[in-house]
């Protein structure tokens, strides 16, 4: 690719319309971390995005790229005003496109911990660091209010119980919609600890991301690139009570967020509907719903019969190539692959057991939470 094409592709979005299979997997990765430092109004630097295209396109490594940005603030030979604020972006953003990169996760408290750390050495002196003192936050969402953050003195004690909880969660059973809710409903105990001085809600997004897809679940990354802010402030909104202004916390907008994200709804997503006081917010939950019902129907109607009936066999257990084939009642193993399972994971709506292991020799298929979302459209 020439300098000239490069820098076309620095709007990312369009870059990902265009780039090469193998390659649009990074844009995804690079579109979420620069779309996450929107959370605290930061901008990357064109620099960045420069950079970022060379490691897409295969030229360099993520941890050249690291490198390479760590060097260029410390040669530069002028300074402009806002340098502090764009090499936090830029070096923040790099750390997240590598985290996301990986595929190694552990669903543990300290990991949370690192995850902050990893993303924020040398950008933060206290990187990885419980904070010490009690905070509080004026929110532009909650007319300059604050949400009741964590005791400092518990913080850790509180993030090692919200994670053996989620841990010993049993999501068997449970409809799309009680998924979603359980996995909104830990989020929102997750974030309202606030264990750091700052970088909570980048380090959260990474956190979780990592979380759902260990586990399985498809998301939606480019959901983060695009709609970071409002994710930060319904996290507020799902964690602020004011009963003498009769305010309970309202979890319905990360709800929202959140079946967008994992299953590819088109909820609208827009910030001043969160806005305590605003007239609009029942109307906009109104209008939601509906376009949340078609948007899953249109997905079960554009499927193939052999997806439907694959999803249909699998419902809300776990099945082998073999069960399955057996439920849908073919014999012929190449075509089943071709035109009923690979077709049904390509869509998100089947994944494996053992995701890491292909020929685990115990291998089973379940729906996906998208699965189960189309499973209980068929079955209306």
């Amino acid at each position: 690719m020439t300098d000239k094409s490069k820098q076309q592709y620095i709007d990312f979005e369009a870059y990902e319309r265009v780039a090469e299979p193998h390659k649009r997997e990074r844009v995804s990765v690079w579109r979420t971390a620069i779309g996450l430092q929107d959370v605290d109004g930061l901008k990357v630097s064109d620099y960045l995005k420069e950079t970022a295209v060379k490691h897409i396109e295969g030229d360099i490594t993520i941890d050249e790229v690291r490198e390479q940005l760590k060097a260029y603030y410390v040669n530069k030979a002028t300074h402009d005003k806002d340098d502090v604020e764009k090499q936090e972006a830029d070096r923040v953003a790099g750390n997240i496109a590598k985290l996301l990169s990986e595929k190694s996760f552990s669903f543990t408290a300290l990991e949370f911990l690192n995850i902050h750390r990893h993303l924020f050495e040398g950008v933060f002196k206290h990187a990885g660091e419980i904070r010490p003192y009690d905070i509080s936050k004026k929110e532009w969402v909650l007319q300059g209010d604050t949400v009741v953050y964590g005791r400092a003195a518990d913080i850790m004690m509180a993030l090692r119980y919200d994670i053996q909880q989620e841990k010993d969660f049993n999501y068997n059973g449970l409809s799309t919609d009680g998924i979603i809710a359980h996995i909104v409903d830990f989020v929102t105990l997750l974030w309202q600890n606030h264990p750091f001085r700052e970088g909570n809600t980048r380090t959260t997004a990474v956190f979780v991301i990592k979380y759902l897809r260990s586990i399985g679940f498809e998301v939606d990354n480019d959901l983060f690139a695009n709609n970071s802010w409002y994710f930060r402030n319904a996290l507020v909104r799902a964690n602020y009570r004011n009963p003498s202004k009769g305010i309970e916390p309202d979890k319905s907008f990360l709800v929202m967020f959140f079946r967008n994200l994992m299953l590819g709804e088109q909820n609208e997503l827009k910030n001043r509907y969160m806005l305590i006081g605003n007239s609009d917010a029942d109307n906009t939950h109104t209008s939601t719903r509906t376009s949340t019902h078609t948007s899953m129907m249109d997905i079960a109607a554009g499927l193939s019969d052999n997806v439907k009936r694959l999803i249909l066999s699998i419902g809300s257990e776990e099945k082998s190539v073999k069960e399955m084939m057996d439920v849908v009642g073919l014999k012929n193993r190449p075509n089943f692959l071709e035109y009923s399972l690979e077709p049904a994971i390509v869509e998100g709506l089947v994944r494996m057991k053992y995701p890491n292991s292909p020929r685990h020799p115990r291998q089973k298929y379940l729906l996906t939470v998208k699965g189960l979302a189309v499973y209980d459209e068929c079955t209306k």
